[in-house]
């Protein structure tokens, strides 16, 4: 059995166990490791072998977990556990009903516009629908919204997080690829806008035609002003990570620790209890330590692909194909909506980018060509800033689709009166338009690639 055999076998197995409920890090670990025990033990025997992958398996948690860029994780967490624990949520949700509730529909397009904001002081789509469900969906329902807006609302408006900085699977994508980390999160700005906008238009479009989402008027200009300052802290933090970043004043890291300080004087500012800020810093260990042992357990199964040469193979596959370059891409996002329907879209990334994207990259012409002689028209940075954008793009789509659609699930679980069926129903509106939001991203590049490209 060549090593390309062993490759291909034990992909299978992955992914056998995957459909079978195991844990993609544990999934992927145990495969990762057993390819390489196979792998070492043809070229030198099993108990030699044996040894070797175990000692290169063993070695692969420090060496990943010492990487600096990784360091920018818990502070973006952080933020997000604080906003929450300061109460800054209902804040923004108050500001966005009194401004922009007289629009039909005012409510949901308010709830659309404050969970992006959460997402830019969170980072994590989970818990950005989760919260919102609790803040948004009563106010909606006794406003006489239908519990299926409602909830498919919160749910979509959820998945912003994944775009809008900071944003933790950007910045996983960008240490998987070793991008830019800043870059990246800039990038994803005007995608993040660019989606919620398409989706107020949605919103206004279907409440008008429905008449089941009415407008809540009567908010004075004092009401509405004063409802301005609960957003300020929002404002500052956001302010002071997109300038860190796009004027080089700090790095990722950097602006993540100074934006969890500002939250936390807030928070503490507010009333916040020492109680609160151990539950804050308890769900921060919590989901760090969830996402470092899946890009541990993950990287042992990279480890063993390249052994096998699994992503060569695929680069070379790709770019022999004789189709354009653009139907392959789009045939490629596919596959990731397909793939996203079973996965969530950490494991997903973490598992098919050592392999997808080189051949993207090779597709569009290579690592160093210029944007005049590639075949998306961009540099071979820009294009991987552009797929990067676009491949979390279709993660968020994967939020709100069955079977897995996990923004959902989490909407319907902090409110198990309205029944996930009915919040995938409501969410079919908003998957058209996530399917506008790719199709304008591939159609102008410039929306994802404008900002980077306006960095030192």
């Amino acid at each position: 059995m060549t090593p390309f055999e062993v490759g291909i076998l034990m992909t299978g197995v992955l992914l056998v166990l995957v459909v079978f409920g195991v844990r993609v890090a544990f999934a992927a670990a145990f495969t990762g490791l057993v390819g390489l025990i196979v792998h070492f033990s043809m070229k030198m025997g099993f108990e030699r072998g044996f040894f070797v992958a175990l000692k290169m398996a063993g070695t692969i948690p420090h060496s990943k977990s010492v990487t600096y860029a990784l360091s920018v994780l818990p502070t973006f967490i952080l933020i997000g556990f604080l906003a929450f624990y300061a109460g800054f949520t209902k804040q923004l949700f108050e500001a966005a009903k009194r401004w922009l509730g007289w629009l039909p529909g005012g409510m949901a397009v308010g709830t659309v516009f404050s969970t992006a904001g959460f997402a830019a002081v969170s980072g994590a789509s989970v818990a950005t629908a989760a919260v919102f469900a609790r803040v948004a969906i009563p106010e909606m329902l006794a406003a006489g919204y239908s519990k299926r807006l409602s909830a498919a609302v919160v749910a979509a408006g959820g998945t912003l997080a994944s775009l809008i900085p900071p944003s933790a699977i950007l910045v996983i994508y960008a240490i998987l690829v070793e991008q830019s980390v800043g870059k990246l999160l800039i990038a994803g700005f005007l995608p993040g806008v660019f989606s919620a906008l398409i989706y107020v238009g949605i919103i206004v479009a279907v409440s008008a035609w429905r008449g089941d989402a009415p407008a809540v008027k009567g908010f004075t200009w004092a009401e509405r002003l004063e409802s301005v300052p609960g957003t300020l802290p929002i404002v500052a933090v956001v302010a002071i990570i997109f300038c860190s970043f796009f004027f080089g004043l700090a790095t990722p890291t950097e602006a993540g620790s100074l934006g969890a300080f500002v939250v936390l004087v807030v928070a503490f500012a507010k009333g916040m209890k020492v109680k609160q800020l151990g539950q804050a810093l308890h769900e921060t260990a919590r989901l760090t330590v969830m996402i470092f042992t899946l890009i541990w357990g993950v990287l042992v199964y990279v480890r063993f692909l390249g052994f096998a040469g699994l992503p060569d193979a695929f680069r070379e596959f790709i770019v022999g194909l004789e189709f354009s370059p653009w139907i392959v891409m789009i045939c490629i996002l596919l596959a990731y909506a397909v793939l996203g329907m079973f996965m969530d879209a950490i494991g997903m990334l973490i598992l098919t980018l050592p392999v997808v994207y080189p051949a993207v990259i090779a597709l569009n012409g290579g690592e160093g060509v210029s944007a005049a002689d590639s075949a998306f028209g961009m540099s071979g940075e820009a294009c991987a800033i552009w797929f990067g954008i676009l491949v979390v793009k279709m993660a968020e789509l994967c939020l709100i689709t069955p079977p897995i659609g996990l923004n959902c699930f989490v909407v319907s679980g902090v409110r198990p009166d309205i029944p996930v069926q009915e919040v995938f129903r409501g969410c079919i509106p908003f998957f058209v338009a996530d399917v506008l939001t790719i199709a304008g991203l591939l159609a102008f590049p410039s929306i994802i690639t404008l900002l980077p490209s306006l960095m030192g």
